[in-house]
């Protein structure tokens, strides 16, 4: 079943306000539990390109860990970019500016917490507990990480431009398929409403926070070349705040404008009535 776009920003705002006032505990278990699949989900699709030297094929199968942790209720931070706000602009009451940063603020722990978790259960997989080196998977997770660390530094100003603007096209895609998984009231309809914009992103490169909360910790572990203030300065906090103004300007404000207050009408423009002579007139 298919649900109107007026429908849907209601029901995003409406799940925007129960994650502000969520408690303390279900928002970083459930945020924990989403960073954690997601983690797990490119740990697959890094397995599936590399093993099979097909990029779009791991790209086809990624959206798995996103559907499987939608379903399940579970939060991304990129999701919460764009509920949250949308409840505070709804004027929902009690919704501050202060509890939609406390969300986000949870939400990012939550998410770091089970990223980081699976980033080091990985690099026990492919190092067989430490006692060998990197296989082809890990390799991959460390080269991966050097290149959207040290490969961004490398243009400078240039280079952190486009990282900002990664970040913004990956959210524009991903808070699509947040949106997605609102706009179908079945599993197989939710499932390919999320797909399709999740398969987007990954593929074509753009950086989504959360994702890299496991590739570039579990980089370093695995012998990347890049440091922890790399990954900070290089990716994680201008891909954080991509992903914000992404998320924000291409997928909550026009949404909310243009269905949750939407303009007046035009007017039909009023034609004046023909006379029977008129009508009777020959060509």
């Amino acid at each position: 079943m298919y649900v109107k776009p007026n429908d849907l920003v209601t029901t995003m705002i409406d799940a925007g306000e129960s994650k502000i006032f969520m408690s303390t505990r279900d928002t970083l278990v459930r945020a924990s539990m989403g960073g954690a699949l997601l983690a797990l989900a490119a740990a697959f699709a890094v397995t599936v390109s590399v093993t099979t030297g097909i990029a779009l094929l791991g790209a086809v199968l990624f959206p798995v860990g996103f559907i499987m942790l939608y379903l399940l209720g579970y939060d991304l931070l990129t999701g919460v970019f764009v509920l949250a706000p949308l409840a505070w602009l709804d004027k929902r009451p009690g919704v501050t500016v202060r509890g939609v940063l406390r969300n986000w603020g949870l939400v990012f722990v939550g998410n770091f917490i089970g990223a980081f978790t699976v980033a080091a259960m990985m690099a026990v997989v492919v190092t067989f507990g430490f006692d060998t080196a990197p296989n082809e998977v890990g390799e991959a997770i460390g080269h991966i990480g050097e290149g959207r660390t040290l490969g961004y530094a490398e243009h400078g100003a240039a280079g952190m431009l486009t990282l900002f603007v990664r970040g913004m096209l990956c959210n524009w895609m991903v808070s699509t398929g947040v949106a997605g998984a609102m706009i179908a009231k079945d599993v197989p309809g939710k499932a390919i409403a999320m797909w399709m914009p999740i398969m987007l992103f990954f593929f074509m490169g753009f950086e989504h926070s959360i994702v890299n909360m496991f590739l570039f910790p579990s980089g370093i572990m695995l012998g990347g070349e890049f440091t922890v203030m790399d990954y900070l300065v290089w990716n994680e906090i201008p891909t954080v705040l991509g992903n914000l103004v992404g998320g924000l300007v291409f997928t909550a404000l026009p949404l909310y404008a243009t269905h949750a207050r939407t303009a007046a009408r035009r007017s039909l423009p009023i034609r004046p009535t023909a006379t029977r002579d008129e009508v009777d007139q020959p060509a």
